[in-house]
């Protein structure tokens, strides 16, 4: 009487339980769709503290440093940007919102205004690719190497 191996009809069940323990962990614990924010987040606490009136410096305590900053003659501003975002497993990234917290100062660093705006209050600006043409010939790096020899 011949004896039959365990073993021959355990591989097939095992393999079979690794594949599906390998593609668990690959589904489960990652999403196509990573949501995100860019920057400064805005909390309504933090915005609620600046007042007209108060220095910057307790601005700057409040709220942060700034993302940028802005002077123009006598007033100054700070700017805050925050920016949400989904991003996915190939790295296409969308914009959902974008907020810009804008603190505006007087001469005397002292607070004057605060503005909020939306990425509706934004334009989109198209940028010029065209190179302006320099006078002369327009070389390139070796060819100016190998004309100075």
């Amino acid at each position: 009487m011949p004896l039959r191996t365990v073993s021959g009809s355990i591989v097939p069940l095992a393999a079979a339980a690794l594949l599906a323990v390998t593609l668990a962990a690959c589904t489960s614990s990652t999403s196509l769709i990573t949501k995100r924010t860019q920057g400064y987040e805005i909390s309504e606490s933090a915005m609620a503290q600046i007042r007209p009136g108060q220095s910057q410096q307790l601005v700057t305590l409040v709220l942060g440093s700034p993302q940028s900053t802005n002077t123009f003659g006598d007033q100054s501003a700070f700017y805050y940007v925050e920016t949400k975002v989904r991003q996915t497993a190939f790295g296409m990234t969308m914009i959902d919102s974008r907020t810009v917290l804008v603190v505006y100062f007087d001469k005397n660093k002292k607070v004057v205004d605060k503005a909020v705006y939306g990425l509706q209050d934004g334009k989109t600006i198209a940028i010029e690719s065209r190179r302006t043409p320099s006078f002369g010939e327009d070389r390139s790096f070796i060819d100016q190497i190998l004309q100075s020899f």
